[in-house]
């Protein structure tokens, strides 16, 4: 910190508390004026960076005692005091030397003088020649503010059903004390689930760091998600597919619905059921369900007959012949 901005800046006022104010309370300030104005925040606002850092300097200075109290004394002899070469006039270096109990220009090596002064004000952490300023133990560096607390990372497994209904499920953390999460609906495999300031706790009197829960979901032995959409396969027999008919297909939930099989479907046609999908926050998909023909593994002879004998009739058009067209081309 420039000499000059002792005399220059309220720090009081950029906080806006007053000169009494006490140590939870100038915290609770604070912590609630970096919140509002931190970068992270407002991406991209100079004002908002600019006024972050001006709070955090505030803050620096009135949160240690003793810079608090050296400002304080400082700042009694008015914003009219400057630190210039010389001269015996009022705002002097002999004013400073003063407030501190010292005599008006002591040489610098004698008792009171200029050694004193580089004594109080370039200390560990503190404001001239460091390139820092606030706390000793280094929670603020330049205007960077307090230093956030680490976050935390757990894992959780959860089952194709939990994730989709969503759950509140207990973890242990680092330190080997319980915690519970709150699973929302519609989780997805690999997704993080944050939970902000239960990480760990700033060295400095800063935000705590967060808990970042990475969930995996077992996969299912039915139902597949695409987006918030289930998809699943489901079988028909030759005839269903030729003919048309209505089947039966489940749910995730386990209810079962029905769908309507056009003659002439073929395999690989998809059927939508509305609203069966995945359920979140952000909306509800459906239900996909792709028909594959099943082909019977064993035929009776009378069945084997019946085949043969469609055989005959059935249409002589090459199904492949447009596939061997475009393989040509």
């Amino acid at each position: 910190m420039a000499s000059q901005d002792w005399f220059d800046k309220d720090f009081y006022a950029v906080l806006g508390v007053s000169k009494d104010v006490s140590e939870a309370d100038l915290k609770k300030t604070y912590r609630k004026l970096a919140r509002q104005y931190h970068p992270d925040s407002n991406q991209g606002d100079a004002k908002a960076e600019a006024k972050f850092k001006e709070v955090s300097e505030a803050y620096a200075v009135l949160s240690d005692p003793e810079q608090r109290a050296e400002y304080d004394q400082i700042r009694a002899m008015g914003s009219g005091a400057r630190f210039t070469a010389g001269g015996a006039g009022a705002g002097g270096f002999e004013d400073v030397f003063s407030m501190f109990g010292q005599g008006r220009g002591a040489p610098r090596g004698g008792a009171g003088g200029f050694d004193d002064f580089y004594s109080v004000f370039n200390q560990p952490g503190g404001g001239f020649g460091t390139g820092s300023f606030g706390r000793s133990s280094g929670g603020f560096r330049g205007f960077g503010g307090p230093t956030r607390g680490a976050d935390v990372t757990a894992r959780t497994t959860l089952d194709f059903v939990t994730a989709a209904a969503g759950d509140t499920i207990t973890l242990q953390g680092e330190d080997g004390a319980p915690f519970k999460v709150k699973i929302p609906a519609g989780v997805a495999d690999g997704q993080k689930i944050r939970l902000r300031g239960r990480g760990r706790p700033s060295p400095d009197g800063g935000e705590a760091g967060d808990i970042v829960v990475q969930v995996t979901v077992r996969p299912h032995p039915v139902f597949t998600r695409d987006g918030l959409n289930l998809r699943l396969s489901v079988p028909v027999t030759f005839t269903e597919a030729a003919l048309g008919a209505t089947i039966e297909v489940p749910t995730l939930g386990g209810e079962i619905v029905k769908l309507r099989v056009a003659p002439g479907t073929p395999s690989g046609r998809v059927l939508r059921v509305k609203g069966r999908g995945i359920t979140t926050a952000k909306g509800t998909g459906d239900l996909l369900a792709e028909v594959q023909i099943a082909v019977p593994a064993h035929l009776d002879d009378d069945a084997r007959a019946a085949l043969e004998r469609f055989r005959e009739f059935e249409p002589k058009e090459n199904p492949r012949a447009d596939l061997v067209a475009k393989a040509r081309s």
